[in-house]
């Protein structure tokens, strides 16, 4: 007889675990888990809903359960997983009752551990359900009070504040707590944005047209990566920020244009297809299975203009001749900051000190690249980072270091109008709030003729 199947609370819970003791990212393991237990349909949505909820509201879920446990550094691991788990479907999810959630923890626990562990949870819980929640309130500095209600580290709020002011800040760790809509590219090479549109609307999916680009749909249901469009080419998906990349490079038909960190290949198919099939995209990574991804990304998308190679951007100079390239496009290795909502667990991760690593690494490779661009050729550098480290500075210092690259402030008449106010002379810094896309920066210089 085959074991009885865990329930969707248990894999949550067994996930928490994976994502706290291997650092693994959450999106990566859960598509993996759904595709290897063959969740059913019907359970992925509160799957999902489960695990990204709960980590994106961790901190104030401990604040939550604090004056409950007496404690909380005794507890192992997983009952406090477990806790959090079922406090989190207690405040936000209006459609489970409490008792049911708690009924369901209580019963974890017995099976997990011993009588005394399903005792405590079910004495947590319940004390939890007759007192009410300690209030956010009580936390009289509102920096502080900020980071443990939108559950974001304080050194990071204290950081974005100083950067960004706190309303601004405020208005993009809320934003951070939501789940993102799907985006994706059309193949413009392929087929039009309207047809693309009708054809997903066959297949059953509820898509809209995105007001920000003129190649860009949103899915307002549904994974469009399972859909036979996607299958045949038809369509990659790309966030809407990372799509303006391929706009600030001002490309023109039989252009040689280098995108030196290129993986998962996003940008260099989008550069692709913007050639319409003419001239060439040389695609570098350092890691060859990521090498493969782009090679196959081209592949499917039928963009023959495309030329993978596994290499460290840093060693570009000894592969490639001096002005060689019209353009190129350096998406740098950075913190990820701006893409928390697709990779909660990340912001519990970060320390201060990567950025100032990443710093060194982004200036290294843009003084590797920089040679081999041809005068008067354009060098986007681009982030999905929100951090001035990691890219207002990086920028500065390269300039600094490189008198002969000038910004190029013609930037702003081929970028989309609804970014155009948020332009500042040549470079773009799009919070997440902004457009209601990943938090990105791009900018934009030319080399001197």
């Amino acid at each position: 007889m085959k074991d009885k199947k865990k329930n969707v609370r248990e894999t949550a819970l067994e996930l928490l675990e994976a994502i706290d003791k291997n650092q693994a990212y959450s999106n990566l393991l859960l598509n993996k888990t759904i595709e290897k237990n063959q969740i059913p349909k019907v359970d992925v949505g509160l799957l999902t809903e489960l695990i990204y909820g709960t980590l994106q509201r961790k901190m104030t879920l401990d604040f939550y359960l604090a004056p409950f446990i007496k404690n909380s550094k005794k507890l192992e691991g997983w009952v406090l997983n477990l806790l959090r788990l079922t406090v989190y479907q207690m405040v936000y999810l209006d459609k489970i009752p409490d008792r049911a959630a708690i009924f369901e923890a209580v019963e974890i626990a017995k099976k997990r551990g011993h009588k005394g562990i399903s005792g405590m949870v079910n004495g947590v819980l319940r004390s939890i359900q007759r007192e009410g929640l300690p209030s956010l309130e009580k936390i009289a500095d509102p920096v502080e009070r900020l980071s443990v209600a939108t559950s974001h580290p304080l050194w990071l709020v204290k950081r974005w504040v100083d950067q960004l002011g706190f309303a601004k800040t405020e208005a993009m760790c809320e934003l951070n707590l939501t789940a993102p809509l799907q985006t994706a590219r059309v193949n413009l090479t392929k087929i039009s944005r309207d047809e693309c549109v009708t054809i997903l609307e066959g297949e059953g999916f509820q898509v809209e047209k995105s007001p920000i680009l003129p190649e860009a749909i949103k899915a307002m249901r549904g994974n469009l990566a399972t859909t036979n469009a996607f299958k045949e080419g038809l369509l990659t998906i790309q966030d809407e920020s990372s799509m303006l990349v391929a706009h600030a490079l001002d490309i023109h038909h039989n252009e040689m244009i280098l995108d030196a960190c290129a993986a998962p290949g996003g940008k260099s198919t989008h550069i692709a297809e913007k050639l319409n099939l003419t001239g060439s995209v040389i695609s570098l990574d350092l890691h060859e299975h990521k090498v493969k991804l782009i090679a196959a990304n081209a592949e499917r998308l039928g963009l023959e203009n495309i030329k993978t190679k596994a290499l460290d951007s840093r060693k570009v100079q000894g592969q490639f001749a001096k002005e060689s390239f019209d353009k190129i496009l350096l998406d740098a290795p950075c913190s990820g900051l701006g893409v928390m909502r697709r990779k909660p667990d990340m912001k519990y991760t970060k320390k201060p000190e990567d950025l100032s690593r990443l710093q060194s690494i982004q200036l290294d490779l843009l003084d590797a690249v920089a040679p081999l661009l041809k005068n008067d050729g354009i060098l986007v550098y681009s982030t999905c980072t929100i951090d001035k480290e990691e890219n207002t500075m990086v920028v500065e210092k390269f300039m600094q270091n490189h008198p002969e690259f000038l910004g190029d402030l013609s930037m702003i008449k081929r970028m989309p109008d609804a970014v155009q106010p948020l332009i500042d002379e040549f470079s773009l810094q799009i919070l997440p709030q902004d457009i209601g896309s990943d938090g990105f920066y791009i900018a934009c210089l030319r080399k001197r003729v």
